[in-house]
């Protein structure tokens, strides 16, 4: 495991030295270097009849080349979230010629959590058949989540029932990226939580019975569906819970002959982990990047 840390200080005077060359070369040279603006697609439905939260926002490259699409899953404790609120992920993701589909779901409890993840499956779906709309590849199709979001990326990712469901098989998705999620091992969460409130959260969602808990917990269902897509696990450092998740999510994984990564992050909190992303010079950002197959900046 490796941390992420900040650049040091012959990296922050390479970057001053580099912005004050930006200036003495004038507005025209800051144009001719800056990406185009991405194009935006909002409240597009995934299927015929989907309601208001079954759709997905767009954020695209001006131009792109076969490159890869996140579909992004927001968190919010399965209750709460919205799409939209996806911070700086457009503009540094498609600066680097990746699209970003930011999905929708419906929320507890108007719906189950089986529910939920069957709308990402839509989504994924979706963005595999209207990636070339956007120049970009069908079969670069990585899955994305923060919080409850990453449970339910993972879920999908690994029970096959949600993507057969849609027509797809596993091999729909290239990689997974999972942002400080705790929920890959319910029953365990449940019972080591460390606070009243969050094993009251859990009850709520996924019920008191171990069996439907184990049933919601992606890490039971490794292997199920073949081989899993390679797996990038990020988690706060100094969140316990959310450490034992990832770890124990990565190891099934490796015992079943998949790649997984899980990187501790010491100067996050479970929000700015997700807040941060995109953000020019953010360790998380490039970490992800690199595994989406993103050629590192020009110097």
């Amino acid at each position: 495991m490796s941390r992420l840390r900040a650049p040091g200080a012959s990296g922050a005077l390479a970057a001053a030295a580099l912005a004050g060359l930006a200036c003495l070369a004038g507005p025209r040279a800051l144009r001719a270097e800056s990406p185009p603006p991405a194009r935006v697609e909002r409240d597009l439905p995934t299927f015929p009849g989907a309601g208001p939260r079954q759709r997905v926002d767009v954020h695209a490259p001006a131009s792109t080349a076969g490159g890869p699409v996140v579909v992004f899953v927001h968190g919010g404790g399965w209750r709460r979230g919205d799409r939209s609120r996806v911070g700086e992920k457009p503009a540094g993701f498609t600066a680097r010629g990746v699209v970003l589909v930011s999905a929708g779901y419906r929320l507890h409890p108007e719906v189950s959590v089986h529910e939920q993840a069957a709308d990402v499956a839509r989504a994924v779906r979706w963005a595999r058949e209207n990636a070339e709309r956007y120049g970009a590849s069908p079969e670069r199709i990585f899955l994305m989540g923060h919080s409850a979001g990453a449970h339910l990326a993972a879920w999908v990712a690994l029970d096959p029932r949600f993507l057969a469901a849609e027509g797809l098989r596993p091999g729909a998705l290239r990689g997974v990226v999972l942002l400080d999620g705790a929920g890959y091992d319910v029953p365990r969460q449940v019972q080591d939580g460390e606070h009243g409130a969050l094993r009251r959260l859990y009850t709520t969602v996924f019920g008191d019975d171990p069996v439907r808990q184990r049933d919601a917990s992606p890490l039971a269902h490794v292997g199920g569906g073949g081989m899993p897509p390679p797996f990038l696990l990020f988690h706060v450092a100094a969140r316990r819970d959310a450490a034992t998740q990832a770890e124990a999510l990565a190891g099934r994984l490796r015992e079943a002959g998949g790649e997984a990564t899980v990187v501790p992050v010491a100067d996050r909190s479970h929000r700015t982990l997700n807040t941060r992303l995109g953000t020019p010079g953010d360790g998380p950002t490039e970490r992800i990047l690199a595994f989406l197959g993103v050629p590192p900046p020009a110097p």
